[in-house]
């Protein structure tokens, strides 16, 4: 007899797969690691170790051979894939979760999309930082108006990577790989400040190989007018030797600072259940602050729950609920991304 559990399939076992969805996935409780796609004998060890009831294969063909097993396809192979693995999963007719971008151009995005809504199957983009403790704490902000009417809102993901590893696909300069900071890091940065403060009317960005032997940007600058009036300038970067705020949001009324990154990745990293009780706080001394003039007063960081998008995945398919992550969403995301390099490329201010 079949486990009561969603029997989720996992294609890739890289960063991805195995420090981030795995274990999201079998935090939730209505989940199972029910297969894994590697050929990679070392990752095939590794899963059979930690998840001894996954099925292993080899390629993903063995998926779409038999998808009845399957509730859930988890997409988390390199960019590249994501779309043709993407369309296979959708044709065997089985929901599946792709990891951003979700796709390397807009027209692949739609494509996508057309055939899910063709086929009537659910697709979740993997945008897990809208479960980061500092974006919870700045929508709890905002939704209490404690900033008043926010005119500019800064957000960086910094970090310091000075060599460059060549045979990473992220480091190719082929178009079809999706390479680089912008789509990496600043597709983040760009779905969170859609989220907050809604569609762009103009864009802005400033791409460069900093590092050099770089052959794809490894510094970005990002400005975006939404059509509220807000203003994001966002930073993403392999090249920070030291890092500026995380967040830095100016509002009419006060102003809201926060340094360092979500601790999830890092707990992910070392292994930590994230069932544990304290699971994405972080200790005062991290928190951010609200700020009128010179009189910082400390807010108490919302807790990370990464585990959070699985949670909403589960009841999309269980009892009907919307995906956590629209692939409107991430079509909206790489829209901007387009924009971004042509302004990049022609020095200039692009219109949307």
């Amino acid at each position: 007899m079949r486990d009561a559990r969603l029997q989720v399939v996992l294609v890739g076992y890289g960063l991805a797969g195995e420090v981030f969805h795995a274990p999201l996935v079998a935090g939730t409780a209505s989940m199972e690691v029910a297969g894994v796609v590697t050929a990679d004998a070392g990752r095939q060890a590794r899963v059979a170790a930690r998840f001894p009831q996954a099925r292993l294969m080899s390629s993903p063909d063995e998926i779409w051979a038999d998808p009845s097993q399957f509730d859930l396809v988890v997409i988390c192979s390199p960019n590249r894939t994501h779309i043709p693995l993407a369309l296979n999963a959708v044709e065997a007719g089985l929901a599946l979760v792709v990891d951003k971008p979700a796709a390397a151009t807009v027209a692949d995005a739609i494509r996508l999309k057309d055939a899910a809504v063709a086929r009537g199957v659910l697709v979740a983009v993997f945008q897990n930082r809208r479960w980061d403790g500092d974006f919870l704490t700045l929508c709890d902000l905002l939704e209490k108006k404690a900033l008043g009417v926010v005119h500019r809102f800064e957000s960086r993901f910094e970090r310091w990577r000075p060599e460059v590893s060549h045979r990473a696909w992220r480091e190719s300069p082929d178009p079809a790989d999706a390479g680089g900071v912008l789509y990496d890091l600043g597709s983040h940065l760009i779905d969170q400040a859609l989220v907050l403060f809604g569609p762009v009317t103009s864009v802005y960005a400033e791409l460069r190989n900093v590092r050099p032997s770089a052959r794809v940007d490894d510094d970005a600058f990002i400005a975006l007018a939404h059509s509220n009036g807000t203003v994001s300038h966002l930073w993403a970067s392999l090249v920070a030797a030291s890092a500026g705020p995380r967040m830095r949001v100016l509002g009419r009324a006060a102003s809201f600072v926060k340094f360092g990154l979500d601790v999830q990745e890092s707990l992910l990293r070392q292994g930590i259940d994230t069932g544990s009780a304290d699971w994405g706080s972080e200790p005062e001394k991290r928190w951010g602050y609200i700020s009128v003039g010179t009189d910082p007063q400390p807010v108490a960081n919302v807790s990370g729950r990464y585990q959070r998008f699985y949670e909403l995945v589960a009841e999309a398919l269980l009892r009907g609920g919307p995906m956590p992550v629209e692939i409107d969403d991430a079509i909206a995301t790489l829209r901007v991304i387009e924009a971004a390099q042509t302004s990049a490329q022609h020095h200039t201010v692009v219109t949307t």
